[in-house]
């Protein structure tokens, strides 16, 4: 089952033609990106004592349908790794009828906070700090 958080439109969140403004959706995956990370276990203090933190490398929305006012909707995060330094987090967001609002893309990568440099193994540094990616999966 996928992870979702269930959240409201706030009426400082709307743009001058009354409905969400484009850099509230990024505010949106990254609640869900807290959250989901929090589920599964990833001790952020640990990662950082171990001179360690997540960085985003690059995000993308595609926006489908328009959120307004009050209206209700959950934000998912599924996590994908892969090979070397980087890993993909994506998340849907889903009004409560079913239909999709928009469509987040993220890479991401743990740094090195000394070396300033991407870790070989993400998921590793992860795991290390307690994160179980199947909370998060596809």
């Amino acid at each position: 089952m996928t992870f979702r958080v269930p959240l409201q439109v706030r009426s400082y969140e709307l743009d001058t033609l009354g409905h969400v403004n484009h850099a509230v959706y990024h505010q949106y995956g990254e609640v869900a990106r807290v959250a989901g990370f929090e589920a599964a276990g990833c001790d952020w203090n640990s990662l950082v004592a171990k001179g360690t933190a997540p960085v985003l490398l690059s995000t993308t929305v595609d926006f489908r349908r328009e959120l307004r006012m009050g209206e209700h909707f959950e934000v998912s995060c599924e996590i994908r790794f892969g090979r070397g330094k980087s890993f993909h987090l994506d998340s849907t967001i889903t009004k409560d009828d079913g239909t999709v609002s928009a469509e987040i893309s993220c890479v991401l990568g743990i740094m090195d906070l000394d070396a300033r440099r991407l870790v070989h193994d993400p998921r590793g540094a992860l795991e290390a700090a307690g994160f179980q990616p199947e909370v998060l999966a596809p």
